[in-house]
């Protein structure tokens, strides 16, 4: 991992500096509460810190919402909708969405250097991010009028089946990817008619925030409403909310399994997009420069805080000395550091917790004989002690029923088995809990579709990774969620279906 000159002082001094600079030009002016189209303390006027993880020092302080909070949002939802938002036609809901679009591109260097101080992600992906949340409004925008209904007729009877908004719906966020979630959440719903109150995650307040400051002229009071706060303060209150009509969640399994049983008090449809410990299957065909490529990519972008990370690598067993020396190479010319300098490759993790939870598993792994290609614990670099960072690693010799393996670690940590049996290495890389994910890398595109076929995931890229195009369903297999979102099938799960028939004899 690179070097740079002058003395630790100097280099941590210019970090702490930039981050400042940056942080006075980005960090929203608002940070209350936005509820019924204003800026509102919470009730109980209470606050809390978001902090930057690559300085781990206070960028400000955020309303921290409590159930009074919660129902103050919800009422305002349903006022907005039965006076005003019910009415809105495809084209007024097509015209909104088309205009959050271009403010969030208006905006978009300043959003994306804001990603980077909540978040600790490199400015280049969240450039990225940023780009791609205004392309899910776009993408809604364009199919917001297609669904025409059915009809049907059978002697004197005539039939409609026509689809409805829920009216208000419950949406929370996790912090790995704060405004493309949001994205990913407020566009659907607005899109199919729906008012929501959104609770982004804690750790990464600011975007969302940011975002409410940015639809307030767009978008009508009520329609859109944004609670801070922590998952058992607010989110519990809001997934169990009885006047909530549909519950939309991504964060983990564990906590999507609360959310789940939140909404079954009341009956509520969710949606769940969860964890996943997604199988990278390399096969012997492969040009290993490419292969490294992708693999990297798969598992470090965004520091390995994806839901979809391929985290688990299968490579053939007459490529893996060579596959693995390449990552080895790939991982000691990663820079990492300062994610607002543009030659960063790896940023820091959330937060702290969260550094601490991915060397509890390495420390595991190494107890269970795991041996370390590289990385395994904090970078020893002076200027990044103060952050929170973890190296970038890769783990051989685990057997595949450790906790490290089964579990989902949610860093820069990828995990390394050699395959030469096909059947075998399937059946392996089907055993997890998981099914979000996967990847095929071959040359061959027989063996190609095989392997995408057998893998037990929702989404599975061949030869590629981590691109999500628009109108291409995503959701996962088994625990790792309900419903699919970034497609026209994600309309469907925030509108109700009714049936008319009518008797015309």
């Amino acid at each position: 991992m690179a070097s740079h000159p002058g003395s630790a002082e100097d280099r941590r001094n210019d970090v702490l500096e930039r981050h400042r600079e940056t942080a006075d030009a980005v960090v929203p002016e608002r940070t209350s509460l936005y509820i019924g189209g204003e800026f509102v303390e919470s009730a109980g006027g209470e606050t809390f810190a978001t902090t930057d993880p690559t300085t781990n020092q206070e960028l400000a302080s955020v309303a921290r919402g409590r159930e009074a909070d919660i129902d103050r949002a919800v009422d305002a939802a349903w006022e907005a909708f039965e006076t005003e938002w019910s009415g809105s036609s495809p084209g007024d809901r097509q015209r909104v969405l088309l205009e959050i679009a271009d403010a969030i591109e208006d905006n978009a260097d300043e959003l994306a250097r804001l990603e980077t101080l909540d978040n600790g992600k490199p400015i280049t992906e969240a450039r990225i991010d940023v780009n791609s949340a205004a392309e899910q409004f776009r993408y809604f925008a364009g199919i917001v009028r297609e669904n025409g209904g059915e009809t049907m007729t059978e002697g004197s009877r005539y039939g409609q089946v026509i689809s409805e908004p829920y009216g208000v719906v419950a949406q929370v966020i996790p912090w790995n990817f704060p405004l493309l979630m949001a994205s990913w959440k407020l566009a659907p719903a607005l899109a199919a008619g729906n008012c929501t109150v959104l609770k982004p995650a804690e750790q990464t307040p600011l975007s969302a925030l940011r975002l409410a400051e940015l639809l307030d002229g767009i978008v009508p009071d009520g329609v859109v409403n944004v609670v801070t706060g922590f998952g058992e303060e607010a989110g519990d209150p809001l997934t169990r909310h009885p006047d909530v009509r549909k519950v939309a969640f991504t964060g983990s399994t564990a906590v999507g399994k609360q959310v789940m049983t939140n909404a079954a008090e009341n009956v509520t449809d969710v949606t769940l997009e969860l964890g996943g410990k997604s199988p990278v299957v390399v096969f012997s065909d492969v040009d290993v420069p490419n292969a490294v490529q992708l693999i990297t990519a798969a598992i470090f972008y965004n520091t390995g805080e994806c839901c979809e990370a391929g985290s688990r690598l299968f490579v053939h067993e007459d490529v893996a000395d060579d596959v693995l020396d390449g990552l080895v190479d790939a991982i000691a010319g990663m820079e990492i550091g300062d994610p607002l300098r543009e030659e960063t490759d790896l940023g820091p993790k959330v937060s702290t917790a969260q550094v601490d939870r991915t060397l509890e598993y390495l420390e595991a792994a190494q107890d269970a004989g795991g041996r370390f290609l590289t990385g395994g614990d904090r970078p020893d670099d002076e200027v990044l002690s103060e952050g929170c960072y973890v190296e970038p690693t890769l783990i051989e010799g685990l057997e595949h029923d450790h906790t490290a393996v089964q579990e989902e670690i949610f860093g820069p940590v990828l995990e390394v088995f050699r395959w030469s049996d096909y059947e075998t290495m399937m059946e392996l890389a089907n055993d997890v809990d998981y099914g979000l994910a996967g990847g095929v890398i071959t040359d061959d595109i027989t063996q190609a579709n095989r392997a995408a076929r057998d893998i037990e995931a929702g989404y599975i890229w061949i030869n590629s990774y981590h691109d999500l195009v628009p109108g291409l369903p995503f959701g996962g297999y088994k625990q790792s969620g309900i419903g699919r979102e970034l497609s026209a099938d994600t309309l469907d799960h925030y509108r109700q279906t009714k049936t008319i028939n009518l008797s015309l004899g």
